[in-house]
């Protein structure tokens, strides 16, 4: 599949079908992930990947009543996170500029849209959701306190198949500068 066909058939799914989504293809969505740029190579993302139904349970009672409706059928959750204070931020731990850990986001957004590109390419759905109880989160993961939870991705085969939503055209966002 071409890029562009990846680009055009990338969607956010709120339905999924009861079926199972194979490690090895979640492998390779964080493997493109990893490929993604960050601010002087932190690599400061991380992912913590849950299919078992027990913990499935736990984390999708962590999401509003609309995403657990969203979701409630999604084999996989991932959850991303970054390491603070290191994205943006000078070796003695201070603000590289006024972004500070902005820029950790934005390089966990980076990564995200890869692992999300991969997962269309391999025929799968997600969708990213970022209202969450992430304490509840950090405790049922134990993930460290260094650390903060910035999305949670279902991940699975969709049961819809939604139209592309209408963009801003180029001329709607883009501003040219020529002198």
């Amino acid at each position: 599949m071409q890029l562009n066909d990846v680009l055009k058939q990338r969607r956010s799914i709120r339905k999924y079908k009861k079926q199972f989504v194979c490690i090895d293809d979640i492998h390779q969505m964080i493997e493109a992930a990893i490929l993604a740029p960050s601010w002087k190579n932190s690599q400061v993302t991380r992912y913590y990947i849950v299919e078992g139904e027990i913990m499935l349970e736990k984390i999708k009672n962590t999401l509003p009543e609309f995403n657990f409706d969203n979701v409630k059928n999604a084999p996989v959750l991932i959850i991303s996170t970054i390491i603070l204070n290191r994205s943006g931020y000078e070796r003695d731990g201070t603000p590289s500029n006024e972004l500070g850990n902005g820029w950790g986001y934005y390089d966990c957004g980076l990564q995200n849209m890869n692992l999300l590109l991969k997962a269309t390419e391999l025929g799968l759905s997600t969708l990213v959701m970022g209202i969450r109880d992430a304490k509840q989160i950090k405790d049922f993961l134990s993930i460290p306190e260094n650390e903060g939870v910035v999305s949670v991705i279902a991940v699975g085969y969709g049961d819809i198949e939604p139209d592309m939503p209408q963009r801003k055209t180029f001329e709607e966002i883009t501003r040219i500068y020529e002198k």
